[in-house]
């Protein structure tokens, strides 16, 4: 249990919290503090820390949930592969998320043939077990999956591995982080950056954002004294008039990340433009296969095409992964928009804002 019961010490947490709120008083605004990372946002809510602090601090969400930022353009090609007769594996956040009225578990209910796996290795075994299917697997995620996608690839040339085809719908973050801070509306203070993002690029990736736009950053751990004494150390540098990239996570996180990881990732992927939910396209945010890896790519090799898909009337989702609006100011919210009927994939993901409210006192 070492490294999880120190950081769950609520005297601790409350102990940090008191000294991040004297802070508050000190700056004497209020402070707008983005949590950039979904899982940061599901700690934030399962543990109640917003209760902890004056009224002053307002922690807003950011894209950090992979499904939730992916458009439906991009699902449409998911839904493509499935309808085309490819066995389709999926993580099961996927599976619920709402396309035109269906979803895949529709999918499935319909005898297409959808499975649910656990890590890449998982699809790249059932290709091998069974060499007449044609597989296609969803890669969708930040940089801390694409390297699993990118060493799987690499499996299936090595050992000749040729029915699994990937669809690469990966985003990469600093570029996403650049285009939100260039947002006047949103106005943020500070950034809470992910921890599983940051084991694997780093530090050095955020640091020319931070001079760039101003705005101090702490990559932050999960438990709650990680994220209260992030927050504090945020705080502390509003007012100490700094702007740096420091690291809270460091038991896990090195500055240069980790190495072999990276390389992988750019080894198998080249960054390209990419869409994204609440953002619009983002320049070099996604990652493509890379031309000698084109054998794998299910895009090229099925002629799969992004379809736009007409938004559900009402649903704020993409102004919630950017942080201007907050799931309640969403007229569908607990309303219609429910864990056991989501319009969009805020409210299904594991690391949905929509969800981590509705469970959390934060959802009024």
């Amino acid at each position: 249990m070492r490294f999880i019961q120190e950081y769950r010490d609520g005297e601790l947490v409350r102990r940090i919290a008191g000294k991040a709120n004297e802070l508050l008083e000190k700056l004497g605004r209020e402070v707008k503090i983005m949590e950039v990372c979904g899982t940061h946002t599901m700690a934030v809510a399962r543990h109640g820390l917003k209760s902890l602090f004056k009224k002053e601090l307002d922690l807003i969400s950011g894209p950090g949930c992979p499904v939730c930022v992916t458009p439906d353009s991009g699902f449409s090609m998911v839904f493509q592969a499935a309808e085309a007769g490819k066995a389709l594996t999926v993580f099961g956040d996927m599976m619920r998320i709402p396309l035109n009225g269906r979803s895949l578990l529709t999918l499935r209910s319909e005898g297409f043939d959808v499975r649910v796996i656990y890590s890449p290795y998982d699809a790249l075994k059932m290709a091998e077990r069974e060499p007449e299917e044609e597989f296609v697997t969803a890669g969708i995620g930040f940089e801390t999956t694409s390297p699993l996608f990118a060493s799987t690839i690499l499996q299936c040339k090595s050992r000749g591995i040729r029915n699994l085809k990937l669809i690469s719908l990966f985003k990469l973050i600093p570029p996403a982080l650049n285009k939100l801070l260039e947002a006047e509306d949103l106005e943020i203070d500070g950034l809470i950056l992910p921890g599983h993002v940051s084991t694997i690029i780093g530090i050095k990736p955020y640091i020319e954002i931070v001079k760039k736009h101003g705005v101090p950053a702490v990559v932050t751990g999960f438990e709650p004294v990680d994220i209260v004494e992030g927050i504090r150390m945020l705080l502390r540098q509003l007012v100490e008039n700094r702007c740096e990239v420091e690291n809270e996570y460091s038991r896990t996180v090195r500055e240069e990340g980790n190495v072999k990881a990276i390389r992988l990732m750019h080894e198998v992927f080249k960054p390209v433009d990419s869409e994204w939910r609440g953002l619009g396209l983002v320049e070099d945010s996604g990652l493509a296969l890379r031309e000698e890896y084109v054998l794998f790519d299910a895009i090229k090799e099925y002629g799969l095409k992004p379809v736009e898909t007409i938004r559900p009337s009402g649903c704020l989702c993409g102004e919630v992964v950017r942080g201007s609006k907050k799931p309640f100011e969403c007229s569908l919210y607990k309303k219609v928009c429910r864990p056991d009927n989501p319009v969009g994939p805020c409210m299904v993901s594991s690391e949905g804002t929509c969800a981590a409210y509705f469970y959390s006192d934060s959802g009024r």
